[in-house]
């Protein structure tokens, strides 16, 4: 099967081989097809993106070429093998172009597959969703397209991409929270809220985490690193979900104990969903 990677450097492989084009502009237009796989990109667009507000006037023969190039490059995986087929991988259609793309041979179409199945059984077998959460998460190995030069088409693609990853990410944690794998949560969740230090639902996780270790010390420290970051970046105080699980650590509150049903289905669901 033909793999193409998109969520870290861009790859086109079959069989362990590399047929990834090493032209930049190739490389980007490719990545703007595989991210629109299955869709037809148009030719405008795809001028959009390669040369943004200042295209040459040969900005469509160019294109045309960019495709042929990218079809001859196809022609080499052995599972294409000629140019007509490779027309049929990478086709023209009325004022654009289309990839396709069989199945979830392209990665971040395996990343959303995966995740689908794991957030539908969020609060109904927790484990099972945790493990599928993870798996798509290591799909990733790196920035989306960290090798690619991008344009302004794909900019607003990868942005999309980083949110939902760090969306999976974060209800993978609360899966782990509801398995009373606190602990194990401590050092990728002080990782992440160093990583991003104004966003308040991971420091809301941490300090459950920590709390549920018995470390409550620590867990009121983070709701104060976090007050004060917001303050003088923002101006802004944190959000009411934020005061609630500080006033519950400050009150040793049996709600955000562990293991505890009703916490786990009512209180810190408020404050994570």
């Amino acid at each position: 099967m033909i793999e193409f990677s998109v969520l870290g450097p861009l790859g086109v492989y079959e069989q362990g081989c590399s047929y990834t084009p090493t032209a930049p502009k190739q490389r980007q237009l490719l990545a703007l097809l595989l991210l629109n796989s299955n869709q037809v990109v148009s030719t405008d667009t795809c001028i959009e993106e390669l040369w943004e507000n200042s295209p040459p006037n040969t900005s469509l023969s160019t294109l045309q070429s960019y495709i042929l190039q990218l079809r001859r490059k196809l022609r080499q995986i052995p599972r294409i093998g000629s140019l007509r087929a490779a027309h049929s991988v990478l086709e023209t259609r009325d004022n654009g172009y289309l990839m396709v793309v069989e199945g979830e041979s392209l990665d971040a179409a395996a990343f959303t597959s995966l995740a689908r199945k794991g957030r539908d059984l969020l609060n109904q077998d927790d484990a099972t969703a945790s493990s599928l959460l993870a798996k798509s998460l290591r799909i990733w190995r790196g920035s989306a397209l960290s090798d690619v030069q991008t344009g302004p088409v794909m900019q607003s693609h990868l942005v999309g991409l980083e949110e939902e990853r760090a969306s999976v990410q974060e209800q993978r944690i609360d899966a782990d929270l509801r398995l009373g794998r606190h602990q194990e949560l401590l050092g990728e969740l002080s990782s992440l809220t160093t990583k991003y230090p104004m966003h308040e639902q991971l420091h809301g996780q941490l300090m459950l985490a920590l709390y549920r270790s018995g470390r409550r010390t620590q867990s009121l420290e983070v709701v104060q690193r976090l007050r004060k970051t917001l303050r003088n970046e923002l101006g802004i105080e944190p959000s009411p979900q934020i005061h609630q699980l500080h006033q519950a650590v400050l009150a040793c509150d049996p709600l955000i104990d562990f293991p505890n049903p009703v916490t786990e289905s009512s209180f810190a669901q408020a404050l994570f969903r």
